[in-house]
């Protein structure tokens, strides 16, 4: 789909502050998944602190900060002596996962993630949970390259530079019926 047709057809070229069924379940799958590789330290929605930097050419409306919806760090970023948290970080992650909301343009989410590929993120991941599909960026010295991997193709998500390979099924699997207790 062209942006044109998204924008025109209720796609937000923006953030999207509503929320989701599907979309906060392959948020919690992939922050899951991240946790239990034991090789990350995983947020949800942190700020991250981009006020130092010059994005404005990515046309993000976007001064102060970005969330990304999972960011994983390699090396958790670390609270100051004094200080009980941190609003926003100014350490960028080492990968950075978009996940499409059903009412947004994914053409602003890849504007997204070249900005974050421009701050130092290392690799960054676009999530359709409508499509069930995930394309893994990654950036060579020249352009960006996309590896797209969709549930009924690709048996797992392989994502090189982070050294990671998740099934598919897993990121896009329901809750099944709960147990009783």
């Amino acid at each position: 789909m062209s942006d044109a047709y998204e924008i025109e057809n209720n796609g937000i070229d923006g953030e999207d502050d509503m929320g989701s069924l599907n979309h906060s379940t392959v948020q919690t799958n992939l922050a899951f998944l991240l946790k239990l590789s034991k090789k990350f330290a995983v947020m949800t929605e942190l700020s991250l602190d981009i006020s130092q930097h010059d994005l404005s050419k990515y046309e993000l409306d976007a001064k102060e900060e970005l969330k990304p919806d999972v960011c994983a760090y390699q090396k958790r970023p670390v609270v100051p002596e004094g200080k009980n948290d941190l609003l926003k970080v100014s350490q960028m992650p080492d990968l950075a996962i978009e996940i499409l909301s059903p009412r947004q343009a994914s053409s602003y989410l890849v504007r997204k993630i070249k900005a974050y590929f421009a701050l130092g993120v290392k690799s960054c991941w676009l999530v359709d949970p409508d499509q069930k599909i995930i394309t893994v960026y990654s950036r060579t010295k020249r352009h960006l390259r996309r590896q797209p991997f969709a549930l009924d193709t690709a048996p797992e998500v392989i994502d090189e530079i982070m050294a990671l390979r998740f099934p598919t099924r897993e990121i896009f699997e329901e809750e099944e019926e709960m147990e009783e207790y």
